[in-house]
């Protein structure tokens, strides 16, 4: 028995599956989880002293790499300050005006914990600014783990296949509104038939959660354009693609283009730097209705935690647009390489795109993956033997095909050549699965 093996059956009798997380169990792609206990750069290190490329960058938040020097220094000079003093700090206030620089709209900003909280305090924020009831969401997209939106949620709810979750009552679930993703006519029809009680639509700026899914041309202008014709707001949840899918996430390759801003984005992942922190933002009217200086509650004792704020002020600062080139140009070789691998072996795929983000659906080349239906028809089979070949030779990917594939600034050619050398025999054990 692997260390690993051995760490896994000792969590299982502690904590629900062994884990805090239920993607990290493996449930998906089957085997034993990897534990980890070391990091450096573009590496990992697990408790069996094996090193591996790292794709999942802590689903990420490590955009610079792991260990990042101006990072570590950054939080240790916090810690050496204190680990939380429960009051406000000048970081707080540095950070949001990063934020800001970056993503236009954003004139206020609120510092949570994580992206859940986030989206969960965007949500009562657009409730009580208009003072309705409904949420519509699109299948596929996950905002977390609140209860009104794990309907026809994506991420680990996809990957196990779950429609929802128990313990959701039916009159929670009943206050969200559920359309199929890129589809323009179901958006105008939920507003036809409900407008007058919708307080916003909530959405991925690009979805990751299913799958990376790019949103069709000028779909999220759509959005904006109709909740506002019939009063509610938009929510861009920009939680994965935020400062990751470019410099303004996916709205820097959308809104910032177009000329628009939504009513309010929820960050989280990046603007951590890898510790736990999240926000939200937007308009001055709608984010002045928060606690104190309006009526909706929110509040956290660890919000806006000065490590955690060390953390993202070192990491925004040094993501430069230097960082973004190579992340960029890292991704389109990457990309290139697996599309290689897989067509060498006949393994039909399609490569979905948000920025440099992106992920593998298998037998999907005739249409493409658009929205959450897409996702579900895909040959998922094929992805646990790939990830597992891919794991064998050093490789870590995200263990579920419903996942992005990230990278960063620390991937070097010497990484990169790891995983370009990986390849072909993952390819070739995708071809060979069958269907269960």
């Amino acid at each position: 028995m692997t260390v690993s093996e051995d760490l896994f059956e000792r969590a299982r009798t502690l904590m629900p599956g062994g884990v805090n997380s239920p993607v990290r169990a493996f449930g998906s792609v089957g085997g034993s989880p990897r534990f980890m206990v070391a990091s450096d750069g573009p590496y990992l290190t697990d408790a069996d002293g094996k090193q591996y490329v790292d794709l999942v960058c802590s689903w990420g938040p490590m955009l610079l790499g792991h260990k990042h020097p101006a990072v570590q220094e950054a939080v240790h000079a916090a810690v050496d300050r204190g680990l939380s003093f429960g009051a406000s700090t000048p970081d707080e206030s540095a950070l949001a005006e990063l934020v800001m620089q970056r993503f236009g709209g954003v004139d206020r900003l609120r510092m949570v914990s994580t992206g859940t909280e986030a989206t969960m305090t965007a949500v009562r924020l657009a409730r009580g600014y208009t003072g309705r009831e409904l949420i519509v969401k699109f299948a596929g997209c996950y905002h977390g783990h609140l209860d009104s939106l794990l309907a026809s949620a994506g991420s680990g709810v996809a990957t196990m296949a779950l429609p929802g979750s128990a313990g959701v009552t039916a009159a929670t679930a009943a206050e969200t509104l559920v359309v199929p993703y890129n589809d323009r006519a179901a958006v105008e029809a939920v507003f036809a038939e409900h407008g007058d009680n919708i307080a916003a639509i909530i959405t991925e700026s690009a979805p990751a959660n299913m799958g990376v899914v790019t949103p069709g041309e000028g779909f999220n202008k759509f959005l904006l354009d109709t909740a506002h014709a019939h009063g509610a707001l938009l929510i861009v949840d920009e939680v994965l693609t935020g400062f990751r899918a470019s410099d303004a996430g996916y709205w820097g390759l959308s809104g910032r283009v177009e000329g628009w801003t939504p009513d309010l984005y929820t960050f989280g992942k990046v603007i951590g730097g890898g510790l736990p922190t999240a926000g939200l933002g937007g308009r001055a009217d709608v984010m002045d209705r928060l606690a104190p200086t309006g009526p909706v509650y929110q509040a956290g004792t660890l919000s806006g935690n000065p490590v955690a704020m060390a953390a993202g002020v070192a990491t925004l600062t040094h993501a430069t647009p230097e960082v973004y080139a190579h992340i960029d140009a890292l991704s389109l070789e990457l990309q290139k390489a697996v599309s290689a691998a897989l067509n060498a072996e006949g393994v039909d795929h399609s490569i979905q795109t948000a920025g440099n983000l992106f992920s593998v659906a298998f037998g999907t080349s005739e249409r493409g993956v658009h929205d959450y239906a897409d996702a579900q028809a895909q040959e998922a089979f094929r992805y646990a033997p790939f990830f597992h070949s891919m794991l064998e030779s050093g490789v870590y990917l995200a263990p579920s095909v419903f996942e992005a594939w990230f990278l960063s600034a620390a991937h070097d050619d010497a990484a990169m050549q790891r995983v370009y050398d990986a390849l072909p025999a993952a390819a070739k054990a995708a071809a060979a699965a069958t269907p269960a």
